[in-house]
């Protein structure tokens, strides 16, 4: 079948029945996204966690959600019964925002993923509330590409770089450093630009066109890369948000937009806070 793009509606992939569709609800707020799956999901879903399957774990000077390790995430990904060759549709209650992490991870490593436009909500068929389970599988460890993404001097460099657009994908009232309600301080990386994720969405939640998106980014000076054949991957952006989560979304909306893949900044502001390194808030 055709690869799937990096967002799909709830109709295009209503009549496949090779998809795996996971349920990657989470929220800042400590909520249960476990208990949120288990009140109800699309049929067929299983429940991925986003700390345990998608997230590694190490000390705060390293980010609140850093990428795990290769083999980590094969692993993480066999044991959810993810085989090589399943196109995975992921979603959350939350527009993407959780999920997008998911689908960026799978898409740089080649796996065939999508995420679900406007998540839950937009689905309008039934529920289920009985957790779903797929046999575990053994999963072939893929490095990550270099390039994907970048560390805090990479973050630092692109800030300073002319050539380099460096998007920090929250909210406008944190990047001003207005409020900061999970890290240790506020503002921005210096040099960066505010285009927050949500305004990637329409009032219902589903990402904007593609013209639109296109529009936005390349206002900011993001760039389309130079051959076709380039286009899901190295266009001149990083970005970031508060802990490399919902940044991921952004680099769905770019590649959507036909702009290729920006890199990521992983560690994002919340390792960045935790350093002494300097910050903006204006």
């Amino acid at each position: 079948m055709t690869p799937l793009p990096p967002v799909v509606g709830a109709q295009e992939i209503a009549n496949r029945d090779d998809i795996v569709l996971c349920d990657v609800r989470w929220y800042l707020d400590g909520r249960s996204g476990h208990e949120a799956y288990l009140a109800g999901h699309i049929p067929g879903a299983i429940w991925v966690n986003l700390d345990e399957h998608l997230s590694a774990h190490g000390a705060p000077a390293h980010g609140r959600h850093p990428l795990p390790g290769a083999e980590s995430f094969a692993a993480s990904l066999g044991s959810l019964g993810i085989g090589p060759d399943d196109p995975v549709v992921a979603y959350d209650d939350l527009n993407g925002t959780a999920a997008g992490r998911m689908v960026w991870m799978l898409r740089v490593l080649g796996h065939d993923a999508a995420l679900l436009d406007g998540g839950l909500g937009s689905w309008t068929g039934s529920t289920e509330t009985a957790p779903n389970a797929r046999a575990a599988c053994e999963r072939p460890v893929r490095a990550w590409p270099e390039g994907a993404f970048v560390d805090i001097d990479g973050a630092a460099g692109a800030g300073a770089s002319p050539e380099v657009v460096l998007i920090d994908a929250r909210g406008g009232d944190r990047y001003r450093g207005e409020t900061e309600p999970v890290d240790p301080r506020p503002g921005h990386i210096p040099g960066a630009v505010n285009v927050p994720t949500t305004d990637n969405l329409g009032p219902e939640g589903q990402f904007a066109d593609p013209e639109t998106l296109r529009a936005r980014y390349e206002a900011e000076g993001v760039e389309t890369p130079a051959s076709a054949a380039a286009k899901s991957v190295g266009n001149n952006a990083v970005v970031y948000c508060g802990s490399g989560v919902s940044a991921c979304m952004d680099a769905l909306a770019m590649e959507r937009a036909g702009l290729g893949r920006p890199q990521v900044y992983i560690g994002s502001w919340s390792q960045w806070s935790h350093t002494d390194r300097p910050a903006e808030t204006v």
